[in-house]
């Protein structure tokens, strides 16, 4: 990827580069000027989570969408998958989310729909980036009638709340179900506790108070401990929490245990199996995706392909593939049956209908794989340099697969898309050869690449 993109699109602190409103003005322009065809009027699509950055970079986008001769469409605070389902309903050219998703309040994105609900390619990532940085549209200066105008669309939660309840099925109500929703204070506030209030549920709403600044914090998929408190307290049949822009989701069961995106995955894998709906019994997953889950499709008579980090890898090789089911352990769920990205309401949806169905409580699910323990951890770098390019470190990560393969484990070794952190994550039935060689692959990232304290 470029400089301004990373694995899902530019993120970064609000107000500092490259997350400025100058930044963001250009990147509407430059949408504005690359999805503009021949021949009808254009528009684009906007939407944003609760950040309270989010004015900023939502008029300054505005402002260059208008600029070049393009309609700009407003949604307010909206989930990304919202955006995702509403660019193809109203037929625009694209769609904008502006948002940080998982990160803390003063962090904010600008992430790119084609007008297929798809998030962009990285060669239209890279032209995007390049129209940004260079003055190659700078001389395109719409006048007169030929400006855009910005116009909101104040039913665009109704819209797309109406799409997600037609994906419960229609002889299944939740009538007697009591679930805890925790929304991350964010883009899907409004929407998911009406959802499945108007299926029949009995919803305890947290986390549905932003205020700008409390996204994330605290609550939501990055911090289940909230959810399961409230599931405890409420006696609830169980909970889900979602991420700041929607397109994550943790489940916890009625005993407060949780439910990461693998066991999300391994439970709608098996049940879509059971009725013949998983297109060539294949379920798509990143790297990071325990090799429990993969041992669990073989023994399925199914099978799991890995692809990179980034649900964006995840959806390309469903799409090319016509694969309908993939995600990742943290709780990107892609259905692509009925949505074009991650979708943490939908996936809750196809969860409860599962346990309706099964006529037994989600607790009876929680224990479907038996994760192997993994270790995770991050080195912060000076530069993102070739690690198999250092002798000292291409030799200890060779001697740490060996083993660790040999023993039915695996080592996966990344740079972070967003931020100057190498991750390292080593899985392994066996406890004393994680910490071994979380110890020794430590030593000498650290030792080489890390940044030096004073």
């Amino acid at each position: 990827m470029g400089m301004l993109f990373g694995t899902d699109g530019i993120r970064g602190i609000a107000n500092e580069y490259p997350m400025t409103p100058e930044i963001a003005l250009r990147a509407g322009r430059a949408c504005a000027y690359l999805f503009k065809n021949e021949g009808k009027k254009h528009k684009i699509l906007v939407g944003k989570d609760t950040r309270i950055s989010g004015y900023i970079i939502e008029s300054a986008i505005t402002a260059g969408i208008c600029s070049m001769g393009v309609d700009c469409v407003l949604t307010g605070p909206i989930p990304t998958p919202g955006i995702a389902f509403l660019t193809q309903s109203i037929r625009a050219d694209a769609g904008i989310v502006i948002s940080a998703s998982h990160n803390p309040f003063y962090d904010n994105g600008i992430k790119i729909f084609g007008r297929d609900g798809f998030k962009l390619s990285d060669e239209m990532e890279e032209k995007i980036e390049s129209l940004i940085l260079s003055d190659e549209i700078d001389s395109i200066r719409p006048t007169h009638d030929k400006l855009g105008k910005a116009y909101r669309i104040d039913d665009a939660s109704g819209r797309y709340l109406s799409y997600l309840k037609t994906i419960f099925p229609k002889d299944l109500v939740l009538d007697g179900i009591k679930i805890v929703l925790d929304c991350a204070n964010g883009a899907f506030y409004k929407i998911a506790p009406r959802v499945f209030e108007e299926l029949g549920a009995e919803v305890v709403a947290v986390g549905v108070e932003p205020d700008g600044e409390n996204i994330n914090k605290y609550c939501g998929a990055l911090h289940p401990e909230h959810l399961t408190k409230h599931i405890l307290e409420e006696r609830a049949d169980l909970g889900f929490a979602l991420d700041g822009d929607g397109d994550r989701v943790i489940f916890a069961d009625e005993k407060g245990n949780i439910l990461d995106g693998d066991k999300i995955l391994a439970i709608l894998a098996k049940y879509m199996m059971k009725e013949d709906r998983l297109k060539d019994k294949t379920l798509v997953a990143t790297h990071m995706s325990n090799k429990a889950l993969e041992d669990f499709m073989k023994e399925m008579g199914g099978k799991l392909i890995r692809v990179d980090v980034g649900d964006r890898y995840v959806v390309e090789c469903m799409r090319k593939n016509n694969f309908n089911l993939g995600g990742e352990q943290s709780g990107h769920i892609i259905m692509m049956d009925y949505t074009t990205t991650g979708d943490g309401v939908v996936a809750g949806l196809n969860i409860l209908a599962t346990i309706l169905k099964e006529g037994k409580p989600i607790s009876s699910f929680s224990n479907i794989l038996e994760p192997y323990p993994q270790k995770l951890f991050n080195i912060k770098v000076r530069e993102k340099r070739d690690y198999n390019s250092i002798p000292e470190i291409k030799k200890a990560i060779e001697s740490a697969e060996k083993e660790i393969e040999e023993r039915g484990g695996r080592v996966f070794i990344r740079y972070s898309g967003t931020e100057p952190k190498l991750r390292v994550m080593i899985e392994s039935r066996d406890n004393n050869i994680i910490y071994k060689w979380e110890s020794e692959l430590k030593g000498v990232f650290e030792k080489y690449l890390g940044v030096q304290n004073g």
